[in-house]
């Protein structure tokens, strides 16, 4: 199997996927540019959660003297 013929059986998917990863990494590079939006409405990304925080114990109940 040649180049040629890897060309010819998988262009589609050689185009697309580089096309696809990118456009990816152009829209994450343009959405963190800080020239194109004001401090104030910035919003970071989302990185990934790596804290849960334990949920909330009820106060404690009064006790009856």
């Amino acid at each position: 199997m040649g180049l040629r013929n890897f060309w010819k059986n998988y262009k589609v998917l050689i185009v697309m996927g580089t096309s696809l990863g990118l456009i990816h990494w152009g829209w994450y590079n343009l959405k963190s540019s800080s020239t194109l939006h004001k401090k104030e409405e910035y919003i970071p990304e989302p990185g990934v959660i790596t804290y849960f925080s334990a949920p909330a114990v009820p106060p404690p109940t009064a006790k009856n003297k």
